[in-house]
């Protein structure tokens, strides 16, 4: 329960009222645990520190969200250079006919991430 409500704040937009239940966390971590190898014991000095299969799932959903992040990054990063550049053509004027069709595009920009 406390896993549930604890990363609740950090929900992305669009996920089902269930997403954060407590019976879906424990079946979303199980599938983690089966489906991530187990990694292999290292022989050597006693109190040496071995990777945990938790450690293998934290290591991988980290490098997983970071990619996620980059990704969403660029896109955003793309949208803006482009929603610059329509700005300056329509100051300059070249694109009165068209500007009905860019406020509609500007309008679910903003409700996009919002």
């Amino acid at each position: 329960v406390s896993v549930s409500r604890a990363i609740k704040p950090f929900a992305e937009p669009g996920r089902p009222p269930d997403w954060f239940s407590q019976k879906h966390c424990a079946s979303q971590y199980s599938e983690l645990l089966e489906t991530t190898e187990t990694p292999k014991r290292k022989r050597g000095e006693k109190g040496e520190v071995v990777e945990t299969v938790e450690d293998v799932i934290v290591r991988k959903l980290t490098a997983e969200r970071v990619e996620e992040l980059k990704k969403m990054i660029k896109e955003t990063q793309e949208k803006y250079r482009q929603l610059k550049k329509d700005a300056e053509l329509i100051q300059a004027g070249h694109m009165d006919n068209r500007l009905e069709e860019l406020c509609n595009e500007i309008m679910m920009w903003v409700i996009y991430f919002h």
